[in-house]
């Protein structure tokens, strides 16, 4: 698989993609068939559209994916891909409104590390399930995968998840920030209530049990053939933790008005929000200014095809914008200042993709707080997250059961896609 991490190669995956996205999708999307393929720079999976890395970057937006798979299926075809970009959404809307829930998450990993330091057995079983040598050898050929990679099929994360938790028994957040480390498209929300919702904590009382002959099943058409999996547990007794999160309610901001970019202004690319195009700017910026932040997800080292990834969507997405608005760009550091880069150009004003909850918005945060109590940042929303986030208050149904009318409020129909959008 290709992840060069631009825009270009973003609209080339989709398109690829496309013709599979309708009854094809639907049937074979549970199959994980390896990361090694048959056509040379695809890899496997070809029955998967493979986009959350550049999705989670903003490399590409999902209101593109959703307005190409449009043009291509009925509504009704493709309702299974346009389900799944939908999760991606309600996730983001639901830690929006329980942002208590990532905060746990951070303590409660921090608490996992430090009993796990005072453990030898405990670090022994962490390097074991984290080295892939547990001797269960699906989950050991996935940690392989994780690492190599930077990616997993959605189907063997689920699996993965089950096992760390119910067969080798290791806190749900060590595994969490290990795929947080991993994973090129390690998105805080999508992440952390996926493990959670596996463990039984994001809808209570509900897990997710592994079983070898799902795995079996699932994984019979890779290269090698179906991947053993024995010794798992045969009961996934549901997780528990003492603090309730109650839902807080949104405070979005409202679509851009041309005029709140009138004067000149700087536009802040991120890890979840690189390139332009996907924000539909009313007016053009006077300077990019990047700020890729992978080292932040986690306190331990992030891998390489991860971290890698993020740098290199933020810089290709302000070489774009540079050419697209012929401004300068600058790197924003982790150790830089904000203040000192718009003193230096003479701005005053900063577009900044909104920052939903996690390691993102945790990174940007302290520097930008001021600037936006100063009233110089602007904050920016795509519709799609301002119409669909207030509907993610519980489960995934309420979601699911105004997508259509969403898509047709926001007039996504397959009729009007943005012009680089693939024919």
């Amino acid at each position: 698989m290709d992840w060069t991490p631009t825009r270009e190669r973003a609209l080339d995956r989709l398109a690829r993609f496309l013709p599979r996205a309708g009854g094809k999708y639907a049937e074979s999307r549970g199959y994980d068939d390896g990361p090694v393929g048959t056509s040379p720079g695809e890899g496997g999976r070809a029955n998967v559209s493979q986009l959350s890395p550049w999705l989670h970057a903003g490399l590409i937006g999902e209101t593109e994916v959703l307005e190409a798979t449009l043009r291509q299926h009925s509504p009704r075809e493709a309702q299974s891909f346009i389900s799944e970009v939908f999760w991606r959404v309600y996730f983001k809307g639901w830690l929006e409104q329980r942002p208590s829930v990532w905060e746990s998450f951070r303590e409660t990993r921090a608490a996992a590390f430090a009993r796990m330091e005072g453990n030898a057995g405990l670090r022994t079983a962490y390097q074991e399930a984290t080295g892939g040598s547990t001797g269960i050898a699906a989950f050991d050929t996935w940690a392989r995968e994780l690492v190599e990679h930077g990616y997993l099929h959605n189907h063997a994360r689920m699996w993965f998840a089950s096992i760390w938790i119910f067969s080798l028994k290791l806190d749900w957040e060590l595994g969490a920030d290990f795929f947080l480390r991993h994973l090129r498209d390690g998105d805080a929300a999508s992440n952390t209530l996926s493990w959670r919702w596996v463990g039984g904590l994001h809808t209570a009382g509900k897990t997710y049990l592994a079983r070898a002959d799902n795995i079996a099943r699932y994984t019979a058409h890779r290269p090698s053939g179906p991947l053993a999996a024995d010794g798992l547990a045969d009961e996934a007794e549901p997780l528990t933790e003492a603090r309730e999160h109650g839902r807080q309610p949104l405070d979005l901001p409202g679509p851009i008005a041309p005029e709140a970019l009138a004067e000149p202004y700087a536009l802040l690319l991120h890890d979840e929000a690189a390139h332009h195009i996907p924000l539909a700017l009313p007016a053009a910026p006077s300077l990019v200014i990047g700020a890729a932040r992978p080292e932040l997800r986690s306190p331990h080292e992030v891998g390489g095809p991860a971290a890698q990834f993020a740098r290199g969507a933020v810089a290709s997405g302000m070489e774009d914008a540079g050419r697209a608005f012929e401004c300068e760009g600058a790197w924003w550091e982790a150790d830089g200042d904000l203040g000192a880069i718009l003193d230096r150009a003479g701005i005053e004003r900063v577009a900044c993709p909104y920052l939903p909850t996690g390691w993102t918005r945790d990174a940007l945060m302290p520097q930008l707080a001021p600037l936006a109590d100063d009233g110089r940042i602007v904050w920016l929303l795509g519709d799609l997250a301002r119409s669909t986030w207030p509907h993610a208050r519980a489960g995934f149904f309420r979601v699911k059961k105004q997508i259509e009318p969403i898509l047709g409020e926001l007039g996504i129909t397959g009729a009007n896609p943005p012009a680089d959008l693939p024919g």
